[in-house]
């Protein structure tokens, strides 16, 4: 999470964004999201589940991931109105109901399903693991369709509407992944999607230690701006989401591949032809 501030400061300073304040979730929305003994723990700091996602609890982490799940609902809201917007935090796609997992505590992509029960939503999850947490709650939540292209083969959980395509680290690895995504716009043009949630992930990036190493920089980029391309030109509305990425040190390293997304979705949607 210590990305996500210097990452929203930069998109700032460099004109792609206007940053809005969510404020914090309401909490009721998360008990109707997750079982209510887990959201209980989480928000209280108390019991066996309160670090079940993998990080020691502090009020601050608390309120820092009441605040990205707000962001959530917030920029779905946005990219209703305006086509595209963003979310400076994380998906959480590890989140499963009963428990958090991954990094991950409550599952932001699912909460959106939640919140627009009346919108098809569709993650495509470009993350270097699997979105195995949202796989969980498309059970759940009929109008979730989570679509995954991963470089490792941690969290795969596929069923009717949860797709993984595990990219090996190859010469050719970013022509599959190019295809992979092919895919899987066709899949969300198939399925009648209302909103895409792209989870921007650069821990697919070469020097990653999280991850296979399967993308380059300047491919990173190439995936950001197909996917804004395609969306942009269908007319789906489409927020995204930071995801995974762990260099450090994070101005250096980490940083420019965030902010590459930004100024990829910036050029499509208003920079002028």
């Amino acid at each position: 999470m210590r990305k996500l501030a210097p990452v929203a400061r930069a998109a700032e300073a460099a004109g792609y964004i206007t940053l809005h304040d969510p404020g914090l979730l309401d909490r009721a929305k998360l008990r109707s999201l997750h079982a209510p003994s887990y959201v209980r723990a989480f928000i209280t700091g108390k019991g066996r589940l309160v670090d079940s996602q993998g990080w020691e609890w502090t009020p601050q982490i608390r309120n820092g991931v009441l605040a990205i799940n707000a962001g959530q609902i917030e920029a779905a809201k946005l990219a209703f109105e305006h086509g595209i917007a963003a979310n400076v935090g994380q998906g959480f796609h590890h989140a499963r109901p009963e428990h958090g997992a991954g990094y991950c505590t409550f599952n932001g992509l699912a909460l959106v399903a939640q919140e627009f029960p009346e919108k098809r939503v569709f993650v495509l999850d470009c993350d270097e693991h699997c979105g195995d947490g949202t796989a969980f709650f498309t059970k759940k939540l009929p109008n979730l369709f989570n679509y995954s292209i991963n470089g490792t083969n941690w969290g795969m959980q596929q069923n009717e509407r949860s797709v993984c395509r595990h990219i090996k680290k190859a010469p050719d690895s970013f022509d599959h992944y190019k295809r992979a995504l092919l895919e899987g716009f066709a899949k969300s043009q198939e399925w009648k999607a209302d909103l895409i949630i792209y989870q921007a992930g650069v821990d697919s990036h070469e020097d990653d230690s999280m991850g296979s190493g399967i993308l380059s920089t300047e491919q990173l980029l190439e995936r950001d701006r197909m996917v804004f391309a395609h969306f942009h030109q269908c007319g789906t509305p489409l927020f995204f989401v930071l995801a995974g990425g762990y260099q450090t040190p994070i101005e250096e390293k980490l940083l420019p591949l965030h902010l590459n997304t930004f100024r990829a979705a910036f050029n499509e949607y208003y920079s002028p032809r």
